[in-house]
């Protein structure tokens, strides 16, 4: 599985007083076993370049490609091209409409032209995956907190089995709890079931335990991609695009701008303990 874009962009209201580029001159490849996140401040462009991605939205030019082969060639099967790339949005709760949860789950596969039968099937074990209680099943999903809505989404999405799991703010609005949930979640089916993910995130802490490669949109534009210890290097120039960095990141570059040492990168707690003991005990001994 792979998802190329080349040279994409897409501008808003063309040829209008409102016209607005989004996306300028996009070219990134996702592949399979991938756990991506985008981060960028609001407006950079990370949610229109998502429904890029499944052919929700059509470039203005440029092309995209799945497998090799071109969205945009004539006869091309889009209705299969989303359902390998599910995309939950932001808010899925709000994507919920049927009486009951397993009819809202099975609405997918039923869409795919899978039998009653099949679809049941497939719900259920979407619904398993995700860890909903069996029990309600049978329950209007605008009966459940927004945490379990939130996983009746995202298993109407996996029912489908897709490759690829895009999700758009998965965890707004969720208590802290509720967002430890959701990334163990979406770790496991990244680990466990060798679905890509794409996370589009404001938390530079989640992206940085959870994802192995870091896009940073600013203005519609790529402006850095690669491994998060990579990406949160270049602190000073995600502070002028109005974002910051992982909290351990932050700690450490702060360290070593008042003592002169140099510490070493880190992203996460489990990394960025050991170096601050490191230099603690080095501050120590030095005395």
């Amino acid at each position: 599985m792979s998802i190329a874009l080349e040279h994409v962009n897409y501008i808003y209201s063309p040829g209008t007083a409102y016209e607005k580029r989004a996306l300028n001159d996009i070219s990134l490849e996702i592949g399979q076993g991938q756990f991506v996140g985008i981060i960028g401040h609001t407006g950079s462009g990370k949610s229109t370049l998502i429904q890029h991605l499944n052919g929700l939205m059509k470039a203005t030019s440029g092309d995209i490609l799945y497998d090799g082969q071109s969205i945009y060639a004539e006869g091309y099967d889009m209705r299969k091209l989303r359902s390998q790339v599910g995309l939950v949005f932001q808010y899925p709760e709000h994507q919920l409409f049927e009486v009951d949860v397993i009819s809202d789950v099975c609405f997918g596969p039923k869409n795919q032209g899978l039998s009653e039968e099949e679809s049941e099937k497939n719900a259920r074990e979407a619904l398993e995956l995700v860890g909903f209680p069996e029990k309600y099943y049978k329950q209007s999903p605008f009966e459940l907190s927004g945490g379990q809505k939130r996983r009746v989404a995202i298993a109407g999405v996996l029912a489908m089995k897709p490759k690829v799991l895009i999700l758009d703010e998965p965890m707004a609005g969720l208590d802290p709890s509720g967002r430890e949930e959701m990334l163990t979640l979406l770790s496991k089916l990244y680990e466990e079931r060798q679905i890509s993910i794409v996370l589009v995130s404001h938390n530079m802490d989640d992206v940085a335990k959870y994802a192995d490669r870091i896009l940073v949109m600013n203005e519609g534009e790529l402006v850095l991609d690669g491994v998060p210890k990579k990406v949160f290097h270049y602190q000073d120039e995600l502070e002028q695009i109005g974002l910051g960095v992982p909290q351990m990141t932050h700690l450490i570059h702060r360290l070593e701008k008042e003592t002169g040492c140099r510490l070493g990168d880190a992203i996460t707690l489990e990394e960025g303990l050991p170096l601050i003991e490191q230099w603690w005990h080095a501050k120590g001994t030095s005395r």
